[in-house]
């Protein structure tokens, strides 16, 4: 993971009020979304992303608990998005191959880390398999279609087309998680990313992709595809998470449950 400094710096200020509000053990929060990957426009939401962890006399009560928690906030000074998992549905989400969590864990964003949290990350890493692929190349193929759609989508669009790819072929090649587009594009150097980036995080973030070649970007969307496809293949990487990782991630969660520890 690289630390990186996000285009427009982050309020701490408003964050921790929502961190303070949430009504569980936090386990670790992090950025993703726009600020996470490199190009946040100035009026970009916050997209905060974790874990937290349900008490044990609620988890074993006759009252099941939700098991997620969400905050959507869009009259604050920044627009929250909030959501976090319980620890069991975030282990059995990283275990199931979930590209989301593994970069929600890997995000260098961290605006809160509790006890605990140094060891899931450590055990992640763990949990890649060649199958992660396919989260990424699902994501840059869902924001694919909307840009070459009648309407011809937004610059936020196109970046989200190549970001995943990018991401998913360094993870592939470098067995290593990097979100962030400009630090992406200093292994592969694809013309007109940094354009794209400087056009997002200085405009709106609905900015119309105006007249872009669509021919040139489909040509390279699909030779990224390919080339995500190849280097999983040639990863060596297992089917399924190590077993080792399974046993780690039940002897953290069950810690975490029986621990009261802040």
């Amino acid at each position: 993971m690289t630390a990186i400094t996000p285009s427009h710096p982050l309020r701490q200020d408003i964050i921790d009020p929502y961190l303070a509000a949430h009504p569980y053990r936090v386990l670790f929060v992090t950025v993703s979304g726009a600020h996470l990957y490199g190009f946040a426009s100035p009026d970009s939401d916050y997209d905060l992303r974790g874990a937290h962890v349900i008490d044990l006399p609620t988890m074993i009560g006759l009252d099941t608990p939700r098991e997620t928690y969400e905050v959507l906030d869009r009259d604050a000074e920044i627009e929250m998005d909030i959501v976090t998992h319980d620890v069991h549905k975030f282990f059995t989400m990283l275990l199931g191959r979930n590209g989301y969590v593994l970069e929600q864990i890997c995000s260098p964003l961290v605006v809160y880390a509790g006890e605990g949290f140094a060891e899931l990350r450590d055990i992640a890493m763990r949990c890649l398999t060649r199958h992660h692929r396919h989260h990424f190349r699902r994501f840059a193929t869902n924001q694919w279609e909307k840009v070459a759609g009648p309407s011809h989508g937004t610059v936020k669009g196109l970046l989200y087309s190549y970001r995943p790819l990018l991401a998913g072929i360094y993870l592939m090649e470098e067995r290593a998680m990097e979100s962030n587009l400009r630090t992406l594009n200093e292994k592969f150097g694809l013309p007109t990313i940094d354009e794209l980036i400087e056009r997002k995080i200085t405009g709106a973030e609905t900015q119309p992709l105006g007249e872009a070649d669509l021919g040139f970007h489909h040509e390279q969307f699909e030779s990224l595809n390919a080339r995500l496809e190849g280097s999983a293949e040639k990863s060596g990487l297992p089917e399924s998470p190590d077993a080792s990782a399974r046993a780690a991630l039940n002897d953290l969660l069950v810690g975490l449950r029986t621990s009261t520890g802040g």
